[in-house]
């Protein structure tokens, strides 16, 4: 069997090292891949976005099967492509796509079908917005209504930044035409939780929840980024939150896109706030999250692409999807400057491999049989223990045996976890 995934990643790699556990599959192909995926996939240099190339490709080598896992193919409509040439693939539609590629898309789904979310106004015009944010409570958040590299979202504490994010994303374009548009939504407050869901457009099966970190340095401090670590599952999410957000969020967000003759089918990420007054929807993202796959699909028992074929073919009620006991902690390692300017091509140094330490690799090249830093988020280290203190610590003794030049990492990932863990017993 041969399978195609799209991207080149740390959420990739995690994913195919996942496929791998497969007896079946005879080749993975990753477009584009990166150096270190190169030691799990066979790398093909064709971007993720160059759909017409990637449907080439999949007719040409026969693939079985395909995972689009990134944002902007699935916005682009790369599934619609792929299943038109017959190949079964795990991803939504373009259409169901809207619901990470647009805000606006997704704020007034939750607002027509009652899903709890922030109070928000839409803006199309920049006068206006400014004429709104005079008045408007402040910190306020400003979201620029398309695809933006998980940089549109700006919280602003003061009317000023409030201001200038809304002039930077309407009249200088610095995110082009994603910014062309912007949602304009109340500050909420409370634990962040991020829940990724495998959903067939009728079925919907949670995934083990997790905590990202998304500021550059320890303390929650520094720029926002990508994601420099996670930890599953996330001790905030009880039972009884989790029975709530099913019942008010996730069951209602699929019926709703249903209903909308655009069913969601692959990966439907849930980015919640559990405000005083209950869970609300942060984001949507219509793929695997990145970093948090990197602590949860190890801690996955069923095999993977048995559960994304059942989502292909609309039988994942058919099938029972099991997780490991115990936690997990994912450190990111990143290039000295990141997430502003950095210096890539300096020669990593990798730990040997040791028992439940998964390494994925998220910007690298391979050189003459080295590997070169060539991203600014270079690899996320994975360590799985019974609990999530073990796990941690597990993470952080193998992080000892990564080395590249200005290499930097939080030295604090899952403490937040941690301290709630402690203030339940």
């Amino acid at each position: 069997m041969n399978v195609l995934v799209v991207g080149g990643g740390g959420r990739e790699h995690a994913i195919i090292k996942k496929l791998k556990e497969n007896q079946s599959i005879d080749r993975i192909y990753a477009l584009p891949g990166n150096g270190g995926i190169a030691m799990d996939a066979i790398c093909v240099d064709i971007g993720a976005k160059q759909i017409d190339q990637i449907a080439a490709f999949a007719k040409e080598h026969a693939i079985d099967f395909a995972v689009v896992a990134p944002d902007d193919p699935l916005v682009l409509g790369a599934v619609d492509a792929l299943e038109a040439l017959g190949i079964a693939c795990f991803g939504p539609s373009k259409n169901a796509a809207q619901i990470e590629g647009s805000k606006i898309f997704a704020k007034e789904l939750m607002r027509k079908f009652g899903i709890p979310t922030a109070q928000y106004r839409v803006f199309h015009d920049l006068a206006p917005a400014l004429a709104y944010l005079e008045t408007a409570p402040i910190p306020t958040v400003v979201k620029a209504d398309g695809l933006a590299l998980g940089k549109g979202v700006i919280i602003a504490q003061t009317r000023e930044e409030a201001m200038d994010a809304v002039r930077s994303m309407m009249a200088d374009k610095i995110f082009g035409d994603s910014g062309a548009s912007v949602v304009i939504e109340e500050f909420l407050t409370g634990p962040e939780v991020s829940v990724l869901s495998f959903t067939d457009g009728k079925t919907l099966v949670p995934m083990v929840s997790s905590m990202d970190h998304k500021r550059a340095l320890d303390g929650d401090l520094g720029l926002n980024t990508g994601g420099m670590g996670t930890i599953a599952p996330n001790p905030y999410y009880t039972e009884e939150m989790a029975q709530r957000c099913m019942r008010e969020i996730f069951l209602p967000t699929i019926r709703a896109m249903a209903s909308l003759g655009m069913p969601f089918k692959g990966c439907l990420y849930f980015g919640l706030m559990l405000t005083p007054d209950g869970p609300k929807v942060i984001e949507y993202n219509c793929r695997f999250g990145d970093p948090e796959t990197q602590v949860v699909l190890p801690l996955l028992k069923t095999d993977l692409l048995t559960i994304m074929q059942a989502v292909a073919q609309e039988r994942l009620d058919q099938i029972e999807i099991q997780w490991h006991d115990g936690a997990a902690c994912c450190v990111v390692a990143a290039s000295g400057g990141y997430p502003q300017k950095y210096q890539t091509g300096y020669e990593m140094t990798l730990p040997q491999a040791q028992a439940n330490i998964h390494l994925y690799i998220a910007g690298a090249k391979a050189d003459n049989g080295k590997l070169l830093t060539a991203g600014g988020r270079v690899l996320g280290l994975t360590a799985v223990d019974q609990t999530l203190e073990l796990a941690i610590q597990k993470a952080y003794q193998a992080m000892a045996g990564v080395h590249f030049e200005g290499m930097f990492y939080r030295k604090d990932i899952g403490q937040r976890a941690l301290a709630a863990d402690r203030s339940r017993a």
